[in-house]
């Protein structure tokens, strides 16, 4: 079905049995947001909170919850855009197959935005404060909007095809933000719309922003998708949705999206930042407070019908994993023609995404590899590292598809075997220092601040992985409890790191701990814990080997590679870092890092009553 509106998908997913009314009482301050966790984690329907205390306007939350549901949200649609890209890939498969891509210049049609006069959105206006105040953690530093679609232009060519759409977080109240007068934005390096605001400033004009909330479900997926710097995410949202998309003009600011539930416009004070957060974010811990703009309300418009939406933001896999298998499937046969060589990159979404890319390669114009050791990967690792949103990523590994060639980066464990034994410590470890990093990654001590490491490996098998843990392991004083994790990977618990911290300066101050090179001079090359080729210092070793998906959230987000890896044997040649024996992480909690995400103990005990035998949450998780 070809949603026109928020209001129409929710009613379609309600009449298919995709969506359930709550309309018991339910506070948007922490427990609609346990509700949706519960609900979400179970592979639960979507959820339409009828009766939000304190609050006119219904919230509906999980719309992407599945990949079920989202295929099923964009049933009309998704053939069509799919059939879209795969020309824009090969343009000749139209002329190889013209029946099945007949239908692709009325596609094309649809993603060309069109202003109009006027639309339901414009109908009502109110303030913030009248808005859904959703606060999802304990700590956040107030009401967020999570599912925000941002809208910017280009001063210099103002106009619908150079605008942005993008999805950066939105901060309603609290902190030092003037009542109904001031917002929050918070939006990271590497994104249009910081070079929309560089321009406004250069040009010394008026830096407008309108923030739509609501809408046909296309516009929210197209302000996360990775489209091209220039190309405007409308053009995405209306092939999605299936019909151009409409946008009011105004005389007096940016056009608003006609069929968005939600519409705050206004002004961003160019010379003014205030603290924004702390904010529970998509890493599994809480983004601190920093100095970000400020958005000067204007109007704040929404529709008669208007239903706000939502997402719960937190360690993953969340409804916003769902996001990103969907860019996925629609963006991955595109990445060889825009990275050479490049067969498949995988963002491992229970790493928190940005902290571990997974890639494979191809060694092409080495067909006898004499050498056997990465030579055109690493071109293709630093192509990867120059890539829009990829550049922001904290690990990097990469392998060739000669070696495999039914290896899968989201086949993960099997990636890791694969790597493991191939990679040689001594010479493929390519360490970027003094370099960004993603913004709500605090591994590294200061805001964007951090370094990078490429693995690279290529060639024939050259280790064996172990699969116990040996009867000689003797542990340096300090270090306990052994745990296998992987094949070649073993966890122990090391000397506590350190308790994170609220209070970011302390960053600064932080000096790093010996203990991990202590672990590693208490050995040689020759000792039996060298079976393992990596080998992680942590807080809780039963906790990481638990599952991979402990494995993948403690280790990436936890270590800052240039401070915080080590090795057995290290050394440095010609500038090279490299180590004989195991590779060593320190991967503990160090006080610097911002705090996990934690439920407030008594909004879980009020939401599992109402989830009780009899309740009216009974069933649902």
């Amino acid at each position: 079905m070809k949603h026109r509106s928020l209001r129409q998908c929710v009613d379609d997913l309600e009449h298919h049995g995709h969506l359930v009314c709550i309309d018991v009482p339910i506070d948007a301050n922490l427990e609609a947001a346990a509700i949706h966790r519960r609900v979400c984690a179970a592979g639960g329907p979507a959820l339409l909170f009828a009766n939000v205390i304190g609050c006119k306007f219904p919230m509906v939350s999980n719309l992407l919850g599945t990949m079920e549901r989202a295929k099923f949200l964009f049933r009309d649609t998704y053939e069509a855009v799919e059939r879209l890209v795969e020309l824009k890939v090969d343009p000749t498969r139209a002329m190889r197959a013209p029946l099945k891509y007949a239908t692709a210049p009325l596609s094309a049609l649809t993603m060309l935005p069109k202003m109009v006069g006027d639309g339901p959105v414009m109908g009502h206006e109110t303030t913030i404060s009248q808005l859904p105040q959703l606060v999802s953690w304990p700590k956040d530093g107030g009401p967020f909007v999570t599912l925000p679609q941002v809208y910017t232009e280009d001063v210099r060519k103002p106009g619908l095809g150079k605008s942005n759409l993008g999805m950066y977080r939105i901060q309603l109240g609290g902190n030092e933000y003037q009542p109904d007068q001031e917002i929050g934005l918070h939006y990271q390096i590497h994104r249009s719309i910081g070079v929309h605001q560089r321009l406004a400033m250069e040009s010394g004009k008026p830096f407008r922003v309108n923030i739509f909330v609501g809408g046909p479900p296309a516009m929210s997926l197209a302000a996360v998708m990775p489209l091209p710097e220039g190309m405007s995410e409308l053009t995405f949202a209306g092939a999605l949705s299936g019909r151009r998309i409409r946008m009011v003009r105004r005389p007096d600011g940016l056009p608003v999206h006609a069929d968005t539930d939600f519409a705050i416009c206004g002004t961003i004070e160019l010379d003014v930042l205030k603290p924004e957060g702390p904010f529970g974010d998509h890493l599994g811990y809480y983004s601190l407070q920093h100095p970000f703009p400020v958005l000067k309300v204007e109007h704040v418009y929404h529709r008669h019908d208007a239903i706000w939406p939502f997402t719960v933001v937190g360690r993953p896999p969340q409804e916003d994993s769902v996001f990103g298998q969907l860019i996925h499937e629609l963006t991955g046969p595109i990445i060889p023609t825009v990275l050479p060589g490049v067969q498949q990159v995988n963002a491992v979404d229970a790493a928190g995404v940005h902290p571990l890319l997974l890639a494979i390669g191809s060694e092409r114009y080495m067909p006898f590899r004499h050498a056997e050791r990465p030579q055109e990967l690493l071109t293709q690792a630093c192509a990867i590292l120059g890539q829009g949103q990829l550049s922001l990523a904290k690990f990097l590994w990469i392998a060739a598809t000669e070696d495999n060639p039914q290896l899968d980066t989201h086949h993960i464990e099997q990636f890791f075997a694969h790597i493991l034994a191939r990679a040689d410590w001594t010479r493929d470890l390519h360490f970027h220092t003094e370099t960004t990093i993603d913004t709500l990654d605090y591994s590294g001590g200061d805001l964007n601040a951090g370094s990078k490491l490429v693995v690279a490996a290529v060639g024939r098998p050259r280790f064996d992985l172990a699969t116990q843990i040996p009867g000689d392991l003797r542990l340096p004083e300090g270090f306990s409890d052994p745990q296998l994790v992987l094949p070649g990977v073993l966890a122990v618990c090391g000397p506590a790191g350190g308790v994170p911290t609220f209070d970011h300066q302390l960053a600064a101050e932080q000096t790093h701990s010996d203990d991990v090179r202590r672990f590693c001079e208490a050995f040689s090359a020759g000792d039996s814990i060298n079976r393992f080729r990596m080998v992680l210092i942590v807080d809780d070793p039963g906790f990481v080997a638990e599952s991979l998906r402990n494995f993948l959230w403690v280790t990436f987000t936890r270590t800052n590679p240039a401070v915080d890896i080590d090795g057995i044997e290290a050394f440095v040649h010609n500038k090279h870092w490299g180590c004989r024996g195991a590779l060593v992480f320190d991967a503990r909690i160090k006080p610097h890092h911002a705090p996990a995400l934690e439920e407030d103990p008594n909004v879980t005990q009020r939401i599992e009553a109402l989830a009780a035998k009899g309740g009216p949450l009974e069933g649902l998780f």
